[in-house]
């Protein structure tokens, strides 16, 4: 069943013009020049290219579309003056009319099966389609985050960011990384920004920290008791008090000059200070004591030298690269220093003790650790100067990390997504298969019930079908008639000559009809099977009396309208109501507002159950369908004064349906003669003349005063149409209606 219909691009259809119905029936509703016969004849001839941007839902191979239209009949009774025959079955051959039967039945439920499986085949797509459409959704988010913003790293969504379907089709074929990728995002904006605009300069290496004295720190001399000549005769006492320290300091306080007579100890103020005394002292300080003491000296100088020596901390700092180290160099630089200083101070007292042995720490692994930090610097600001000399190749090497960082963090998206479309496969070949088995046993049924209409169909009930029409309608000055196998042709009397060319318009109508009719009952080949048929009938009663409308109105309730019945819920025992169709569906279109509202159900409930109505409408911006309420029906007297208060119709309508309702009005109704009218003021002025012109029909059948759209004035037209009236006295009219 069509449940959609796009009317795009073609003759009034400016812009996309959507028929949505889920009913049988559908009753259209267009004056003339709106787009009927462009929506009937789209449906006859889908594939034309003239509507190659319009579209239909719903339909399968199952379905068969057959269209009335002018178009039918040019190319069926006009071109073509033998008939092609329509079978019937003939109700002679029981048996192959029971065989066609029990096929028929096994074929609805066959198909009514395939269709159950075809419509879930349709709900895996759309769920998965929908899973699709989100996944898109989460992965485009990768170009909303780096194609806006700082851009950094947009270089490397070329390609890709046109669509989202380009861009999922991408990330899914992309190899997912073994292990999680080590750099980040902002990394590697860093190192675009490194090798690009002002960021791009090479950067000078970070100096290895170098410290010559670290040999010192092994000296023996640190663990030596450093004391003086044990040949002295003080050494004993010295020794044996282990002050030795003690009175190497205290030296500086004797006098350096020899004493005439002994002076106060400095120690103990007593006059026990003698040159002797002052001898033997210095006696205990030999040269070996004063050798090592001026070798600790030395160390001590060399080694404050080597500190001094070490770059300050600022040396680094001042580097782009050392950013990324800091917390790690400073860690090891503060290590560093510290234990140089506290071996400093270590030496620093073994000068003052030297008799105290002192361990000094090495310090070469602390500054293997630290030039290790710095080693790691510079080959970062190797790899920027390189990246500098080479840009192309590591922006490269940068998209290639970042999709590898993209495939990895939307992982879980791609994964999820493509777990379900596996699982959806699986399912939709389970049910692909079955719907195939099921269209193996449709042939097989359809196999048979062309096998048995061979045996029973024939042409002449449809013959007799089309001659009784005609004869119910009052018409029995022509007919039909078998012409050769499997043709008809139209004969009046002994004439049978191109009959149909002589027929009024009236009487093509009505033969032209019946036979579709008949088409619609019957089947076009002796071996066609039963597709569901979907009726299309654009404006049938087209010059007709009212008689004939009346009686064609009939017809198409009565063919193609459904029949109400009231069953027995198998389930609940309840009567409910339920409509049977011959067809699938139908549509009907007309220009008659008074054929419209014949065939109209005028039951709210039913009407609301099996019909939906249309207005076809059209104006500057092309032909467009609208829903249509049964209390909007109005008789065409009515509808063209609708159309003449819309300025946006186009002027050969508005000028049409105003003619219209003056010539009901004033011919039919009132009887006035309108030239009268027109000489009076203000009609006789220049202004109206156009109006008049066109107004004045018995001109144009002379040949005279032809009308030039061009002419048309919307405002000119609006007041000569009111002044008219109100020339005329009914002003009151026209105020009535133009509200």
């Amino acid at each position: 069943m069509i449940t959609k219909i796009n009317l795009n691009k073609v003759a009034s259809y400016k812009n996309q013009a959507t028929l949505e119905t889920d009913k049988k029936l559908n009753l259209i509703y267009g004056l003339n020049g709106t787009g009927k016969s462009t929506l009937s004849n789209y449906l006859l001839k889908r594939t034309d290219n003239n509507f190659k941007d319009c579209s239909v839902e719903g339909l399968d191979e199952n379905h068969e579309i057959l269209v009335y239209n002018q178009t039918f009949i040019q190319e069926n009774f006009f071109e073509a003056e033998n008939l092609k025959g329509i079978f019937t079955l003939s109700k002679e051959n029981k048996e192959a009319l029971t065989r066609i039967s029990d096929a028929q039945k096994e074929l609805d439920k066959f198909d009514g099966e395939k269709n159950k499986k075809v419509k879930e085949v349709e709900a895996e797509k759309t769920s998965i389609s929908k899973k699709l459409e989100n996944a898109k959704n989460t992965v485009w988010k990768i170009k909303t985050d780096y194609s806006g913003g700082d851009r950094v790293l947009e270089f490397g969504l070329e390609g890709h960011k046109g669509s989202k379907e380009n861009l999922f089709k991408h990330i899914v074929s992309l190899t997912r990384p073994t292990d999680k990728p080590t750099k980040s995002i902002d990394e590697l904006k860093n190192e675009v920004q490194a090798i690009s605009g002002e960021n791009a300069q090479k950067y000078s290496f970070v100096p290895k920290i170098i410290f010559s004295s670290s040999s010192i720190e092994t000296e023996k001399i640190f663990d030596k008791e450093i004391v003086g000549n044990e040949n002295s005769s003080v050494s004993e006492l010295i020794t044996q008090l282990g002050n030795s320290d003690w009175v190497k300091s205290g030296l500086k306080y004797l006098p350096e000059e020899s004493l005439e007579q002994n002076e106060d100890c400095p120690f103990c103020q007593e006059k026990t200070i003698s040159n002797e005394l002052i001898e033997n002292i210095k006696n205990y300080f030999d040269a070996s004591y004063e050798s090592d003491i001026n070798s600790l000296k030395t160390f001590h100088e060399e080694y404050s030298q080597s500190i001094q020596q070490i770059p300050n901390n600022n040396t680094f700092e001042a580097n782009p690269k050392f950013e990324a180290f800091k917390k790690d160099f400073e860690i090891k630089y503060n290590t560093f220093n510290q234990l140089v200083r506290s071996n400093k101070k270590r030496i620093e007292e073994k000068i003052k003790t030297p008799s105290v042995p002192q361990i000094l720490e090495n310090s070469t692994k602390s500054l293997e650790e630290i030039n290790e930090v710095i080693k790691k610097i510079n080959a970062v600001i190797l790899e920027h100067n390189n990246n500098i000399d080479q840009k192309a190749t590591i922006k490269t090497t940068i998209k290639s990390t970042f999709w590898k960082i993209m495939r990895w963090d939307y992982d879980q998206t791609i994964n999820s997504y493509l777990s379900d479309k596996s699982t959806s496969k699986v399912k939709s070949d389970s049910l692909n298969s079955t719907i195939k088995n099921y269209d193996t046993k449709i042939s097989e049924q359809k196999s048979i019930i062309s096998e048995q209409q061979k045996q029973t169909v024939n042409i002449e009930e449809a013959v007799a079908s089309i001659n009784d029409g005609l004869i119910d309608l009052g018409i029995t000055d022509f007919k039909i008639e078998n012409h050769s196998e499997n043709l008809y042709k139209i004969v009046r009397d002994e004439n049978k000559e191109r009959v149909f060319r002589s027929l009024s318009e009236g009487e093509k109508m009505i033969i032209s009809f019946l036979y579709f009719l008949e088409m619609c009952r019957g089947k076009q080949e002796v071996t066609e099977t039963g597709k569901k048929k979907i009726i299309v009938i654009d404006d049938p009663i087209s010059s007709l009396s009212h008689i004939y409308i009346f009686n064609i109105g009939r017809l198409i309730k009565n063919e193609f309208f459904g029949i109400k019945e009231t069953k027995k819920d198998k389930e609940t025992g309840e009567r409910v109501n339920s409509w049977n169709y011959k067809y699938e569906q139908v549509f009907i279109l007309t220009h008659s507002l008074y054929f419209f509202y014949e065939i109209t159900e005028t039951k709210h409930d039913e009407r609301k159950e099996t019909q939906k109505l249309f207005r076809l409408i059209k104006n500057n911006d092309g032909s467009y369908f609208q829903k249509m309420k049964y209390e909007e029906i109005q008789n065409d007297y009515q509808a063209y004064w609708s159309i003449i208060k819309d300025k946006n119709q186009p002027p050969a309508l508005i000028a049409n349906c105003m003619r219209n309702i003056i010539e009901y009005f004033f011919n039919f109704v009132e009887k006035k003669d309108l030239n009268n009218f027109f000489r009076q003021e203000p009609l006789n002025t220049n202004r109206f003349q156009a109006f008049y012109r066109y107004i004045n029909r018995e001109s144009h059948s002379l040949g005279q005063n032809i009308f030039d759209f061009k002419e048309f004035d919307y405002e000119d037209f609006k007041d000569g149409f009111g002044e008219l009236f109100k020339v005329a006295g009914y002003e009151e009219h026209h105020k009535k209606m133009i509200k």
